[in-house]
């Protein structure tokens, strides 16, 4: 039985999940133009505000943790505390990037700044990576999980007692794809689109973690990879229309359009023809 109820929710979180994605990061990488480029000392500026984006990453990377999941309901019995934790993460970490930028020397200009967010996207590339483990792990494992289910008469699923090895399993399939075949989709989203800089792909990293972190935490099983589309759309915006390949955003969003039906036309052939072998 085929819920359609819920299928047009995950359709529409593919097309909400690119345009959450490149508003957020559109408004990051204009923040750090008005905040930082177009100060005086674009240099001095960035270690000024550098470390309220790193406490803005530790904060919402804390509260998605924390808010709702068996962890935070072992160890707080209310909202309110995980919020002071995520608050008290933001003070640390800020000032602990006070600290860790103030000891860098990045020189002055447009090109230190670069240099300087280069450094902390070492920090929102791993909270991209968190997030596509947070849900892209899940897509490819949960019909797996229903099918050992359903196989073994196990209560698992009901639980959301996962075993560990099938998240490894998931986690080692995404490594996989992206040391083989990710090279063609990094190609496109870092080059084809619009042209990245280090602040660019800073704004890039927050605005794709958060979208997916905040899908995952609402149980919609959005796409990462649209997510990064909508995202590096978004910066590109940022500088203008003309800064962005509409003839390659147009390819993109066909091949979205091809996804759905492509997948279930394999699927019925797939499973029809296994019904007809065994």
């Amino acid at each position: 039985v085929i819920m359609w109820e819920k299928l047009g929710e995950v359709v529409s979180s593919w097309i909400l999940s690119p345009v959450a994605g490149a508003v957020i990061a559109f408004l990051v990488f204009r923040s750090i133009v008005h905040f930082v480029f177009a100060s005086g000392k674009p240099a001095e500026a960035a270690k000024k505000f550098g470390p309220i984006f790193i406490g803005m990453t530790f904060f919402i990377i804390t509260l998605s943790l924390f808010t709702k999941t068996r962890l935070g309901n072992m160890l707080f019995t209310g909202m309110d505390q995980v919020m002071l934790l995520s608050l008290a993460v933001f003070a640390v970490s800020s000032v602990a990037g006070v600290f860790i930028v103030g000891k860098m020397t990045i020189g002055t200009g447009y090109e230190a700044v670069e240099y300087l967010f280069r450094k902390l996207q070492i920090i929102t590339s791993c909270y991209v990576a968190l997030s596509h483990g947070a849900n892209d792990v899940a897509n490819a494992i949960a019909p797996l999980s229903v099918v050992l289910t359903t196989a073994l008469d196990s209560t698992s699923i009901v639980t959301g007692n996962f075993s560990y090895y099938l998240l490894a399993l998931g986690g080692a399939g995404i490594a996989a794809g992206i040391l083989t075949w990710g090279y063609k989709v990094i190609r496109t989203l870092g080059s084809k689109i619009t042209a990245l800089t280090n602040t660019r792909g800073f704004s890039v990293d927050f605005g794709t973690a958060t979208t997916v972190l905040v899908a995952s935490r609402l149980g919609l099983p959005i796409s990462t990879s649209h997510t990064v589309v909508g995202a590096v759309i978004g910066v590109g915006l940022a500088k203008g229309l003309e800064a962005v390949d509409l003839s390659i955003v147009k390819k993109i969003i066909y091949s979205w359009a091809l996804t759905l039906p492509v997948a279930i036309t394999l699927s019925i052939v797939i499973y029809k023809g296994l019904m007809i072998v065994f």
